[in-house]
């Protein structure tokens, strides 16, 4: 019987495609990622679930949609004092390196967890080193948990979790298989940690880049509504300020750059240390993020939730995606659609374990197959949500669909023509001609989250947020004061 591969998988936190200079970027360093792309299989149209980090990797470790899972946004640390000890979000579901233990693997967490309380390792995690809080508001001098054990860092937290995945596979049995996820908390894109010059190696590097990568827009109105909504919520005293300011803050842009650099760092050391160890060839290594992040396209900066309503544009929601397994799969790129819930199937197919059956109703499809051959046997098209927003992209169309029953007036959809519009910028939605193409698309999103969407979490039809909400008065317009968060005590 063949020993089951290694799977090594690095996360990034807020980080679009196009960030890498294997995905085109010029003005970015990342040399170590853009040679293993060159080594591997790229996927150049893959896409997350949700523009929001806890859902993102709740749906990575699971195979459902937020729809299922019942986490629609960032899991709130401010809201601390209302979970339960120990909270785990996904404590009613089967997750990979549950799964995977069960099947004789090593499993490790070394990195952002945000999937609930992080104090002691949760979801089939065995080794666990880990941050306290899910959001980042300084690389530097950071407090860590390390198998319960509180430790201390001076430097930035991306050498500290890099330094932290090589001592794990030193120390790690040659027999043994591991799955070792290694999520960094860069670049991350949000002051307090990016404001100013970088503190990083690499700053020096991006001091004289013109940042033309950048889009230079007009702010978009929908993020103008967003921070005037945001604004009135907290009730003064909040700078929500940074979403608009930022995509023509040069020294935060080069900041962000840098951290991108970090990671690069980070991700080049990792890998060195599997060749070192003799393992890289045996080793299934995966590099991908949470989701995407908008860098001034459509003059909105940062995750889908930084307008109101929230977009789907490709900014936000495309991510990095790049396979390689020695000579078992081919060195390729590919423009197939790939959901980033396909990772679960297909980790577990990979791994010599069936990938269905173990959370019932999955959307999900393995791409196992097509890693070797190239060829996919999947629908070329993928959905994604965020709250009041549900969209399909297909290789011709991206269309939002907006929820209908609040606020009032009720938040249009829209439809973009990808072939002739690939930046997304003339909304075809009112246009008679395209009346049953914008018909065809609703019936597919509908029967889509018809088919996926778990009653007790579904907010289209009245069900609850695991944790938070990032609006929860719009569900409450829609269901009545007595619609609740988990957590939020709204």
């Amino acid at each position: 019987m063949n020993k089951r591969p290694n799977i090594l998988m690095f996360m990034t936190d807020n980080q679009p495609a196009e960030l890498l200079g294997c995905y085109g970027n010029s003005e970015i360093s990342t040399p170590h990622i853009d040679a293993f792309a060159g080594d591997a299989f790229q996927f150049d149209n893959a896409f997350c679930v949700n523009g929001m980090c806890s859902p993102c990797r709740a749906s990575v470790m699971t195979g459902l949609m937020p729809s299922q899972h019942g986490i629609h946004t960032w899991i709130d640390d401010r809201l601390r004092d209302r979970w339960p000890e120990n909270w785990n979000a996904l404590d009613e579901f089967r997750t990979l390196p549950t799964i995977l233990a069960d099947h004789g693997y090593r499993t490790a967490l070394i990195g952002k967890y945000h999937m609930g309380a992080p104090e002691t390792p949760q979801n089939g995690f065995q080794h666990w080193v880990t941050s306290p809080h899910g959001h980042v508001t300084d690389f530097w001098n950071g407090t860590y948990i390390e198998n319960g054990e509180t430790r201390h860092y001076d430097g930035h937290s991306v050498d500290y979790f890099t330094d932290k995945t090589i001592e794990y596979l030193e120390a790690i049995k040659p027999d043994d298989p591991f799955f070792a996820f290694v999520p960094y908390n860069a670049p991350y894109g949000h002051w307090p940690a990016l404001k100013g010059r970088a503190k990083n190696r690499f700053r020096d590097f991006y001091d004289d880049v013109d940042m033309h990568s950048i889009p230079r827009e007009g702010i978009h109105e929908n993020a103008i509504a967003r921070f005037l909504r945001k604004a009135s919520d907290s009730g003064g005293g909040i700078d929500h300020m940074s979403e608009l300011l930022i995509p023509n803050d040069l020294e935060t842009l080069r900041n962000y750059y840098s951290e991108m650099s970090m990671v690069d760092d980070g991700v080049g050391r990792v890998l060195a240390a599997l060749k070192r160890l003799n393992i890289y060839e045996d080793t299934l290594i995966i590099y991908t993020t949470d989701h995407g992040f908008s860098l001034g396209h459509h003059g909105i900066w940062g995750h889908s939730q930084a307008t109101l309503p929230s977009n789907a544009h490709r900014a936000t929601f495309s991510i990095p995606l790049i396979f390689r397994h020695g000579d078992r799969m081919l060195t390729t790129k590919t423009p197939t659609l790939v959901s980033q819930i396909d990772l679960f199937p297909t980790l577990l197919e990979l791994a010599g374990i069936a990938p269905d059956g173990h959370n019932a109703n999955s959307a999900a499809k393995s791409f196992a197959k097509a890693l070797r051959t190239g060829e996919f046997d999947k629908e070329d098209a993928v959905f994604m949500e965020q709250e009041e927003t549900r969209a399909i992209r297909t290789p011709k169309w991206l269309y939002k669909r907006r929820f209908q029953l609040a606020p009032a007036p009720p938040y249009p959809d829209e439809l973009y023509d990808l072939s002739n519009d690939p930046h997304e910028k003339v909304n075809l939605v009112a246009a008679p001609e395209y009346a049953k193409i914008a018909d065809e698309l609703v019936q597919r999103i509908d029967r889509f989250f018809g088919n996926y969407a778990e009653p007790k979490y579904d907010l289209w039809q009245g069900g609850m947020a695991q944790s938070n909400s990032d609006k929860p008065w719009l569900w409450k317009q829609a269901w009545g004061e007595d619609w609740h968060a988990s957590f939020q005590g709204d």
